[in-house]
Parts: C-alpha cells; sequence; structure tokens
C-alpha cells in the first residue's frame, strides 16, 4: 500500500515539476511568451475555453465521432481476429498483410477519405474506424493465441457449448490482453478523429485547435492541447480501473 501511495506521489512531483519548468520557462523570458504562454495562463485560458458553449459543442461533437468510431472498430476488428486466429491458414496468409498495413502512415490515406465520404460526420468517423481496426485485430489474435490449449480441451471434453467455452474461457483468458489493446486503440481511435478534424472539418475540436494554430493564439492552442490531453488520460485511467476491477478473471 505504501510503494503504491510512493509511486502515485512521484508520478504527481514529476507532472507538476513539469509546469513549474514550463512556468518559469515563460515568465523568466528563457523561451518567448508568445510562442509558449506560461502554464498558469495556459490553464486560466482553458477555464475560459470550457465556460464557451461553442467549445462545449466542439468537444460533444468529437466525442460523438470518437464513440462511434470506437463502437464499430472493436466488435469489426475483434472479429476479424478471432477468424484469423481460428484459422490457421488464414492466420498464415493474412497476418503478414496486416502487419504491412499496420506499419503504413494511416494519414496519407485522409486525403481518400475525404474524396468518398466528403468533409463532415462519415469521414472522421471514418477515419477514426481506419486508424483503430488494425490495433484491434492484431490485439485480438494475440489475445486468441494466448488461450491455453488444455483449457479448450477440457472445456470440449466435458460438452462445454460454443456459449460457455467463449464466456468461461476465451473470455477470461483473453481479458487482459483486450483491455490494454482497448487501451491503446482508443488512443489510436482519438488520434485519428482529432487527425480528420484538424485536415478537413468545419466542427470538433481538432478544427478548433487547428483555427488556433492557423490564427497563432497560442493560448488557446495550447489550452487545446492539454484538453486532449486530459481526455486521453481520463479514459486510460478509466480502462485501468476496469482492468483492476476484472482482475479476479484472469487465469
Amino acid at each position: 500500500m505504501q510503494g503504491g501511495l510512493a509511486v502515485k506521489a512521484a508520478r504527481v512531483a514529476i507532472v507538476v515539476a513539469l509546469f513549474a519548468i514550463w512556468e518559469i520557462l515563460s515568465r523568466t523570458g528563457i523561451v518567448n511568451p508568445r510562442l509558449l504562454p506560461s502554464a498558469s495562463d495556459t490553464l486560466s485560458t482553458l477555464g475560459e475555453l470550457l465556460q464557451r458553449a461553442s467549445v462545449r459543442k466542439d468537444l460533444a461533437v468529437t466525442a460523438t465521432e470518437v464513440v462511434t468510431a470506437f463502437a464499430l472498430a472493436v466488435p469489426v476488428g475483434a472479429l476479424i481476429g478471432f477468424l484469423i486466429a481460428e484459422n490457421r491458414y488464414f492466420a498464415e496468409v493474412a497476418k503478414p498483410l496486416l502487419f504491412f498495413a499496420f506499419s503504413i502512415p494511416k494519414s496519407i490515406f485522409l486525403p481518400m477519405f475525404i474524396l468518398v465520404f466528403g468533409v463532415g460526420f462519415s469521414q472522421k468517423v471514418g477515419f477514426g474506424f481506419f486508424s483503430t481496426i488494425f490495433i484491434v485485430i492484431m490485439s485480438t489474435t494475440t489475445a486468441v493465441e494466448s488461450v491455453k490449449v488444455e483449457h479448450l480441451t477440457v472445456a470440449r471434453s466435458y460438452g462445454a457449448t460454443p456459449v460457455q467455452t467463449a464466456f468461461r474461457v476465451y473470455l477470461p483468458s483473453m481479458l487482459p490482453v483486450l483491455l490494454e489493446a482497448l487501451r491503446i486503440s482508443m488512443i489510436f481511435n482519438l488520434t485519428g478523429v482529432i487527425l480528420a478534424e484538424m485536415y478537413a472539418s468545419r466542427d470538433g475540436i481538432g478544427h478548433q485547435i487547428a483555427t488556433w494554430g492557423e490564427n497563432f493564439q497560442m493560448k488557446q492552442l495550447l489550452a487545446g492541447v492539454v484538453m486532449i490531453a486530459a481526455i486521453a488520460i481520463a479514459f486510460n485511467e478509466l480502462v485501468r480501473w476496469v482492468e483492476t476491477r476484472c482482475s479476479h478473471w484472469r487465469t
């Protein structure tokens, strides 16, 4: 318990130290404050932005796009990953291709999404889906392959149905890897949607950040970056909490 508190205290100290360095660099003029506004001014601007109805609306738009893309990519990717892992021939054919596709920067395909879907909700959700599905497929494949053959043999020898095997053997064994994959895939998903909003969009927090950057509004730009970072950290901690609550399922 004491070790855990010491780790948390160290994390908080590191974050506080980073903000203190940021503040000193700006206040002392070591870095031009017009290029790097102080941490206190940035946080103050963040508070002001969150009180604006237009910013809250853009946050809601981005959240809707991120959740929609995630809700589509996870089950589709998990199903494809499961089928690949369960079929050795299909796995030998598909896995190298998946690694090749995963290694290609997804941003180079963004203009194609604009041409196909136009500028709007479908384009951003589509690109978020595309940015996410590969990591879900690969993680699910790894998770299925991590299930011990002995457990499957015992379950099937006792006459377990496919549904019972899925919920009593596959899911508990795969859960740690799947939860870790969810955390990583959400980061890919959020990055994809924000990138699509920054590239071509009329709304969303990514569009706002791009506009602030183009107009050299550094306080708003940094406040937007802090906002996105806070959202990503909040989701990461939420999944970590779920992972802790489900730890008794691990085999």
